[in-house]
C-alpha cells in the first residue's frame, strides 16, 4: 500500500504544540517569539547522576529478590519482628493443639496447603498410586524419617506415605529450599516437620536430631536425599540404626556414602539407590535441570546467555541438562569432565572439553555438576574475571568453597519431574518395607526394574500416549515377557 501524505496542516498544528526549545548557543532561531522555553542547561547536572555502581547493584538485587521471594511474600502474615525470632524459640501449636512440629509460622498454613492443591494437579501419578494402594495401606507400621528438601511437591509424597499406612517424621535437606508455607502446613496436617528456609548448621543437624531422638517412637525406615541422616543416625544413635528395615537414598552424593559404609562392612540394612534408576536419572536429572538451571539463573542474577560464555564442570546427566539449556540460549559452552567417555559425549555433543584452569580467566559463569568436593577453590575464584557468576547443580555444597545447590535455593523445580522422583522414592520404600526375609542383604540395591517401568507407566496418560503391545510371537522371539521388563539390566537408555 502506497504511503500518502498527511492532510496539510496537520504537521504545522503538531509543530505548534510543540514547546519551543531554547539554545545554548544564541543562534538565529532564539530570535523568534516563544510562549514557552525548556531550559535544559540548569538541567543537565541531573541528567548526568547516573546510579552509582552500589545503586545499581541494590536496585538490580531488589528486582531479583523479589522475583526469587515472591511466593514466600504472599504467605507472610506476620510483621518483620517474627524474623527476629528463631523458631526453636517460639511455643507454637495448630489447630489441634498439637505442637510436635518447629516451623517458621503456623499461620502461613492456609497458603501451603493451596500450594500443595496447586502441586497434586501436576502429579498425577503419585495421586494415582495413593488411591490405588491407600485401601491396603502397605506401609501400615512404618516409622518414616526422611529428610528432603521440603516443598509442595515433597508435601504430596510425605502425605501420601501417610496415607499408605506410615508415621512420618520429617527434615530439611538444604537450609535454603524449604518452602515455610508448606512445612506449616505439614504442621498443621499433623506431620512432626522440623525445618524452615534460612537454617543455620547447627539448626540443620538440631532439627535432624528431633526428627530421630524421641521417647517412645522409633524410626525403622529412612528417606534420604544427601546422605546426611543416614550419616546422623548411624554415629549419633547406632542402636536405632541397626534396627531400620530399609534406605532410600535419592542423590549421588547420599548414594556414594552408602557405597563407602557397605564397601567398609559397616552398612548392616538394605538400602535402594534410587539416584541410579532410570526414571530419575533422566527425568529429574536430565530433563529436570534443562529447566531449572536457567530458572535459577535467571531469577536471581537477570542475565542474559546470548554469547556469554560458560563452563559446566561434570558432563553427567545433570550436567547434560545444563549445557543443552545454555546451548540453546546461544552461550559458549565448555564442559569439564574427569571420564573419558562423558567427555567424548561432550565433544560429539558440540562442546570443547577443557580443564577449569584454562578458561576460568574468561568465563561469565562456572557451573559445577559433579557431586565432588574442591571442584571450585580459593585459587580459582581469585582468578576469575569481576562478576563472574559462581554456581552449584550437584547435590553437595562441597563442590564450591561457598554455596548451596542452586535449583532448589534460587528456584523451583518443575512439578511434573519431582511426581516421577517422588512416585519412585514410594515405591522403593514400599518394596523394602515388605519385601519377605533375605530378599535383600545388608547391601545397596538398585529399583527392580519392572518398577521403574512401572513409575514411567504412571506418567504416559499425562501426555495421551499409547504404548504399542507385543504379540504373542514377538515376546517369544524376543524372549521377553509380554508386561515386562522389556529390558536387561545392563541396557544403558
Amino acid at each position: 500500500m502506497a504511503w500518502k501524505p498527511p492532510p496539510r496542516g496537520l504537521c504545522a498544528d503538531l509543530f505548534r504544540a510543540l514547546p519551543e526549545v531554547s539554545y545554548a548557543r544564541g543562534d538565529a532561531v532564539n530570535d523568534a517569539p516563544r510562549s514557552e522555553q525548556i531550559q535544559f542547561a540548569d538541567d543537565m547536572q541531573e541528567f548526568t547522576k547516573f546510579p552509582t555502581k552500589t545503586g545499581r547493584r541494590s536496585l538490580s538485587r531488589s528486582i531479583s529478590q523479589s522475583s526469587t521471594d515472591s511466593y514466600s511474600s504472599a504467605a507472610s502474615y506476620t510483621d518483620s519482628s517474627d524474623d527476629e525470632v528463631s523458631p526453636r524459640e517460639k511455643q507454637q501449636t495448630n489447630s489441634k493443639g498439637s505442637s510436635n512440629f518447629c516451623v517458621k509460622n503456623i499461620k502461613q498454613a492456609e497458603f501451603g496447603r493451596r500450594e500443595i492443591e496447586i502441586a497434586e494437579q501436576d502429579m498425577s501419578a503419585l495421586i494415582s498410586l495413593r488411591k490405588r494402594a491407600q485401601g491396603e495401606k502397605p506401609l501400615a507400621g512404618a516409622k518414616i524419617v526422611g529428610c528432603t528438601h521440603i516443598t509442595a511437591q515433597t508435601a504430596v509424597l510425605i502425605e501420601t506415605l501417610c496415607a499408605l499406612g506410615a508415621q512420618c517424621r520429617w527434615s530439611a535437606c538444604n537450609i535454603y529450599s524449604t518452602q515455610n508455607e508448606v512445612a506449616a502446613a505439614l504442621a498443621e496436617a499433623g506431620v512432626a516437620v522440623f525445618a524452615w528456609k534460612g537454617e543455620s548448621e547447627d539448626d540443620f543437624w538440631w532439627c535432624i536430631d528431633r526428627c530421630v531422638n524421641v521417647d517412645g517412637w522409633q524410626a525403622n525406615m529412612i528417606l534420604d536425599d544427601g546422605g546426611d541422616l543416614t550419616h546422623w543416625v548411624y554415629k549419633k544413635y547406632p542402636n536405632i540404626f541397626k534396627k531400620i528395615r530399609g534406605i532410600v537414598e535419592e542423590s549421588v552424593t547420599g548414594v556414594h556414602r552408602l557405597y563407602q559404609l557397605s564397601k567398609a562392612g559397616k552398612l548392616c540394612v538394605p538400602a535402594m539407590n534410587v539416584n541410579d534408576s532410570v526414571t530419575k536419572q533422566k527425568f529429574d536429572n536430565l530433563y529436570c535441570c534443562r529447566e531449572s538451571i536457567l530458572d535459577g539463573l535467571k531469577r536471581t542474577t537477570d542475565v542474559m546467555f546470548g554469547g556469554k560464555q560458560v563452563v559446566v564442570c561434570g558432563y553427567g546427566e545433570v550436567g547434560k541438562g545444563c549445557c543443552a539449556a545454555l546451548k540453546a540460549l546461544g552461550a559458549i559452552v565448555y564442559v569439564t569432565e574427569i571420564d573419558p567417555i562423558c567427555a567424548l559425549q561432550a565433544c560429539m555433543d558440540g562442546f570443547r572439553v577443557v580443564k577449569l584452569s584454562e578458561v576460568i580467566r574468561q568465563v561469565d559463569v562456572v557451573i559445577t555438576c559433579t557431586g565432588n568436593k574442591n571442584v571450585v577453590t580459593r585459587e580459582h575464584l581469585d582468578r576469575m574475571k569481576n562478576s563472574c557468576i559462581v554456581c552449584n547443580m550437584g547435590h553437595s555444597n562441597t563442590e564450591i568453597d561457598v554455596g548451596r545447590l542452586l535449583n532448589l535455593s534460587c528456584s523451583t523445580v518443575p512439578t511434573f519431574v519431582l511426581s516421577i522422583t517422588a512416585t519412585t522414592q514410594a515405591l522403593a520404600l514400599i518394596e523394602l518395607y515388605n519385601a519377605p526375609e533375605g530378599r535383600y542383604k545388608q547391601d545397596v540395591y538398585l529399583l527392580p526394574k519392572k518398577m521403574d517401568e512401572y513409575v514411567a507407566s504412571l506418567h504416559l496418560p499425562s501426555f495421551d500416549a499409547h504404548l504399542t503391545e507385543l504379540t504373542d510371537d514377538q515376546a517369544k522371539y524376543l524372549g521377553l515377557n509380554k508386561n515386562g521388563p522389556f529390558k536387561p539390566n545392563y541396557y544403558r537408555y
